[in-house]
């Protein structure tokens, strides 16, 4: 039975490089939010609402965690399986479905629409991450994951490779920026938006993070190289970048040595660790101060507060 540490410096917060140090904050500890998902995806924060959104797969719902009560309330159900989401530049949310194999908008009078369903006249697969960066581009990967059980999405036959997409600002083209991926999973762009992140959740014979330039013309992707070879075990997911370019990676496969957060050096170096007593699928920076790292787990919600801020667009 998890409890939460008596003590600061908690323990669980782990210098594994010198340079995490001044990331830990003494006197802060990781709490937990929530409890009774059954898989939770996509946290975004809601700075005007004072509130965090998480996805709850397989219960198909998107949970809302309030601030100020720490209230627990279903915000959209059924949620089409929703597995990551985002707000665009205008505060919008934009999230991603499993189940509608669909990325969609939340208009500010609650209406839905429709930004990508289809690439070339085929459905897409199942939507999974999704960033915006400043240009107001949304870009998102398309695994099939959601494609292999009822669990998590809905059977059906592959009609596109595992691609990773980009939205024009004006929502009226949708282009692939990276193709035939190794099972694309979570991304975000550095502080600069000079380079995309990405998770190949499936690649061999390690899960890898992998690094792309992006093209002066900031549509498109080049130079592939391996960032993070995440090692026998290393299951890196969702990931989120802050102000200093440090990687802050959702972690783990169910054992206490891989379950939790880890954070990575721009050079790539692991740096820190967050040990939690589940695996941590996705993250993101909230709070007033955008200084509350939000971790969502196969079956709940964590948090703790840290010396850098996230930086925009996740």
């Amino acid at each position: 039975m998890w409890e939460p540490s008596p003590i600061y410096p908690d323990p669980s917060i782990e210098i594994l490089d010198p340079r995490f140090l001044k990331y830990r904050l003494f006197n802060a500890a990781v709490e937990r939010l929530a409890t009774g998902l059954r898989w939770g995806e996509g946290p975004v924060w809601l700075g005007d609402q004072r509130c965090l959104l998480v996805s709850d797969i397989p219960n198909d719902r998107i949970l809302r965690w309030d601030e100020e009560t720490g209230a627990v309330t279903v915000f959209r159900k059924p949620s089409h399986k929703a597995n990551g989401n985002t707000r665009d530049r205008q505060g919008r949310l934009v999230t991603c479905e499993h189940g509608g194999r669909r990325v969609i908008r939340t208009e500010y009078d609650g209406s839905i629409t429709v930004l990508a369903s289809h690439h070339e006249g085929r459905r897409l697969n199942s939507p999974n991450d999704v960033v915006v960066k400043s240009d107001g581009s949304i870009w998102f990967t398309d695994p099939h994951f959601g494609l292999l059980s009822h669990y998590e999405g809905e059977p059906a036959e592959q009609e596109l490779p595992q691609n990773v997409y980009r939205i024009d600002p004006d929502g009226l083209g949708i282009a692939a920026v990276a193709e035939n991926v190794t099972g694309p999973n979570g991304l975000c762009f550095s502080p600069d938006e000079r380079t995309l992140y990405l998770v190949e959740s499936r690649a061999t014979p390690h899960r890898l993070i992998v690094a792309y330039d992006v093209t002066p013309d900031g549509r498109g992707l080049a130079n592939r190289r391996v960032f993070v070879d995440a090692g026998p075990g290393g299951t890196p997911d969702g990931i989120r970048c802050d102000v200093d370019g440090n990687l802050w990676c959702g972690w783990g496969m169910g054992t206490p040595d891989l379950d939790g957060v880890m954070v990575f050096a721009p050079d790539g170096t692991a740096i820190g660790r967050i040990r939690l007593p589940e695996r941590c699928a996705n993250v993101c920076f909230g709070g007033r101060h955008r200084n509350r790292l939000f971790m969502a787990t196969g079956r709940g919600l964590y948090a703790v507060y840290v010396n850098t801020q996230g930086a925009p667009g996740g």
